[in-house]
């Protein structure tokens, strides 16, 4: 196991993000979809994310166990910040949604682990999470203009803002009440 994370803190911390990134849709529509809007081209947005994704990979890369791959570890740690700092060179279009496809794809790993070979029938939520992360992440990576597609068609009519953002708050409801009677 590479992360020490148990399914009740994954699911609170799970639903307690889904709550913080939902909620504000619902309170501020105008100025979250302004921010948004804006978001697939902010290069400071890119340099954070893409910087937060660097911080992860390079602390998995340094402590997980990789068998018969560890005489990979020390090249691959010089490596990645190469790497980094070659995409934050070359790669200025989209960089911040590519960035975050990144980051989902890294935030789905714990999740899957925590619900591994656990028997209660509601860890399929994070699990369903975790598979929509991966999906959402190999395409943001990708095709980053989806996001900015995804973005603009859910921002065209007030009723379909709300209905998105009121399904991830429910879902992230629902997965902390999990965590709290179920986990």
């Amino acid at each position: 196991m590479i992360y020490d994370l148990s399914l009740q803190t994954g699911g609170f911390i799970t639903g307690i993000v889904l709550i913080l990134l939902s909620v504000p849709g619902l309170v501020k529509p105008g100025p979250v979809q302004n921010w948004l809007k804006r978001f697939p081209r902010s290069g400071i947005a890119g340099v954070v994310l893409l910087t937060l994704t660097l911080v992860w990979s390079f602390w998995l890369l340094a402590t997980m166990e990789m068998g018969e791959f560890s005489s990979f570890r020390r090249p691959l740690m010089v490596v990645l910040p190469i790497g980094y700092v070659l995409v934050l060179r070359f790669v200025a279009e989209f960089l911040a949604v590519r960035a975050l496809g990144i980051l989902c794809l890294l935030a789905a790993e714990p999740l899957l682990e925590a619900a591994f070979f656990r028997y209660e029938t509601s860890r399929l939520f994070l699990t369903v999470l975790a598979y929509l992360l991966i999906v959402a992440g190999l395409f943001w990576v990708t095709m980053p203009y989806l996001l900015r597609d995804q973005i603009n068609w859910s921002a065209h009519s007030s009723t379909r803002w709300r209905t998105i953002h009121g399904i991830g708050a429910a879902y992230g409801l629902t997965i902390l009440a999990c965590a709290f009677t179920q986990y």
